[in-house]
């Protein structure tokens, strides 16, 4: 007779939401569903907000930390575990608290990072045992960067984001500069200037550069710095000490790669006072990568 799965401990602390940076991206279209079809590369780096969850009982969903601008309602992390809650058929619920760290409007993914980290948890919490793919499948549903942070690995990616496929990188330190100017991505994807038909490139060029941190461009920087003068001025004062510095997602994180942590922090050590800096370790994994 087949006996029930044990469930895991009532709780998980700590569980890590990494940033993402897109290392290029490049706009190659647009489907029929208004979407964009983009090639790009998934960085993993160590800077992080932090999700603590409790198993309720009761089946309820609930954000115990406030978000400033953020009703709980319409967070993808409340969303994250609905959705979840749903697909799994379950009667659990959860309390969920998260330390937010990760700028809103940075282009480098802290929700659709908090709401992978969500799936990933509870899908352990409430002793789901679903895989990788049909958790994918689930955050594809919340946005096109969730399905990389449960991937939880460094990855080229293509389609709308959904198509990934991991690529190994060098050990690096990044320098990323938030210029306190909250970009909303919707302005970028509907502006009549963006390009729109980039050539389609194979992860064998990008795989075989020599420098893979000089590969490619931006297609979303050009609109970004234009219409957001502190994206620009960020960009042009960290192009100081990095050629290659960019812009990551469709802002207004801009970021340059160096290879240790001291040079690497005596470039933030000059950063101008009315930005935001940090220097972060890339990752070669998700921290919770071993829960899926």
């Amino acid at each position: 007779m087949s006996t029930a799965r044990p469930l895991p401990a009532p709780e998980l602390r700590d569980c890590a939401a990494p940033a993402k940076l897109n290392l290029f991206l490049h706009v190659t279209g647009r489907r029929a569903d208004g979407y964009h079809t983009l090639q790009t590369v998934f960085q993993l780096v160590d800077w992080c907000d932090t999700l603590d969850f409790f198993r309720r009982d009761d089946g309820r969903i609930e954000r115990i930390s406030d978000v400033p601008g953020v009703p709980a309602q319409s967070d993808l992390i409340v969303r994250a575990a609905q959705a979840l809650q749903q697909a799994g058929g379950t009667r659990f619920g959860a309390d969920i608290a998260i330390a937010k760290r990760l700028p809103m409007g940075g282009g480098i993914g802290g929700g659709s990072s908090d709401a992978a980290t969500t799936l990933l948890a509870l899908n352990h919490l409430w002793g789901l045992g679903l895989g990788r793919e049909e958790l994918k499948r689930i955050g594809l549903s919340l946005g096109a960067d969730v399905p990389f942070f449960v991937h939880g690995e460094n990855a080229f990616a293509q389609g709308i984001g959904e198509e990934l496929t991991t690529v190994e990188l060098p050990e690096s330190w990044f320098v990323i500069i938030h210029p306190r100017q909250h970009v909303p991505t919707a302005a970028i994807f509907s502006d009549k200037r963006l390009t729109r038909d980039t050539a389609i490139t194979i992860i064998a060029d990008f795989t075989g550069c020599t420098n893979k941190f000089g590969f490619g461009r931006n297609d979303l920087e050009a609109i970004a710095t234009v219409k957001f003068g502190e994206v620009a001025r960020a960009l042009e004062w960290l192009r100081q000490y990095s050629p290659h510095a960019r812009m990551t997602g469709s802002g207004a994180c801009v970021f340059a790669r160096f290879n240790d942590e001291q040079t690497a922090q005596q470039v933030l050590d000059r950063l101008p006072p009315e930005w935001d800096g940090r220097c972060a370790k890339s990752l070669s994994q998700h921290p919770l990568a071993t829960l899926a």
